[in-house]
C-alpha cells in the first residue's frame, strides 16, 4: 500500500539520536533496527522515544548517536512476551528520512480509529481533568495498531461521553511518561510509558472540519499549530 494514502497514521518527529541502532526483527529478508530519538517539545523538555527502521534507511543514512533524525512514519504497537506475560509495545516506524527542518513542529501526529475501551475519566489533585482512550488504527493486510492516547480538559470532558466503537479523528504528540510499578513488597521499578497527548479530537462522523490532511501539511510544512499541551 503507497504510504501516501494512509491517512489514518502520520507521525512526523525530528530529534537527536540518543542510542546504538539494535537489531530487532527481520521480515521478507529485510532487517529492522530500533533505537531511541530526544524530541524537544515546545516547552523545552523532551521525550526519549523508540524508532523502528529499515536497514535500507540506516545504508543510505548516517544514524549514529549525536546525529539528527527527521522522519516521517507511523506509530505502531505490537505486543512482547515478558516474564510469561503479553506487553503492548510502542515505536515510530520510520517510512522515509526527510531533511532536517528547524521551524518546524518537531513532534506531529494525526490518527483516526475506533474506541477500544472505555474512556478512563479523572482530574488530578490540582482539579486537573484527564481522560485516557485506547485507539484502534486500522493498517494494511488486516492489522490494527493499539495506541493509548490521553486529552485534557475540555478534550477530556469530550471523550468521557464516548462509548467503544466511536470513531475518531485526532492530532497531537507523542509523549514519553516515567512511572513506578511496584513488583513486589521490596521491590519498585521505573518503567516508561508512551502516549500520544491529543491536542484536537473530533468524532469522525461529525469532523467535517477536521481534515487529517491539513493536519499532516501543518506538521510536513513550515506552520506550526497551535498546542495547547506543551507540558
Amino acid at each position: 500500500m503507497n504510504y501516501n494514502s494512509e491517512k489514518n497514521n502520520k507521525v512526523y518527529i525530528m530529534g537527536e539520536i540518543v542510542s546504538e541502532a539494535k537489531f530487532s526483527h527481520e521480515v521478507y529478508g529485510e532487517g529492522f533496527y530500533e533505537f531511541f530519538v530526544r524530541v524537544l517539545r515546545l516547552s523545552g523538555q523532551a521525550d526519549i522515544l523508540p524508532v523502528t527502521i529499515s536497514e535500507r534507511l540506516i545504508a543510505g543514512n548516517s544514524l549514529c548517536v549525536g546525529s539528527m533524525l527527521s522522519a516521517i512514519g507511523q506509530f505502531r504497537s505490537y505486543n512482547k512476551i515478558e516474564d510469561g506475560r503479553s506487553r503492548l509495545m510502542l515505536t515510530v516506524f520510520v517510512r522515509e528520512i526527510v531533511e532536517p527542518a528547524p521551524q518546524k513542529n518537531p513532534n506531529s501526529i494525526v490518527l483516526s480509529g475506533y474506541i477500544c475501551k472505555p474512556p478512563v475519566y479523572r482530574t488530578t489533585p490540582f482539579n486537573r481533568e484527564i481522560a485516557d482512550i485506547l485507539i484502534a488504527v486500522n493498517r494494511a493486510y488486516n492489522k490494527s495498531d493499539y495506541i493509548p492516547c490521553i486529552a485534557w480538559g475540555r478534550n477530556a470532558r469530550f471523550v468521557k461521553n464516548l462509548t467503544v466503537g466511536d470513531k475518531v479523528a485526532l492530532s497531537g504528540r507523542i509523549q514519553s511518561r516515567e512511572y513506578q510499578k511496584k513488583l513486589s513488597d521490596e521491590q519498585v521499578v521505573t518503567m516508561t510509558a508512551y502516549e500520544v497527548s491529543v491536542s484536537k479530537l473530533a468524532v469522525y462522523d461529525n469532523s467535517e472540519d477536521f481534515s487529517l490532511e491539513e493536519e499532516f501539511e501543518l506538521y510536513s510544512s513550515a506552520v506550526t499549530p497551535p498546542y495547547e499541551n506543551v507540558y
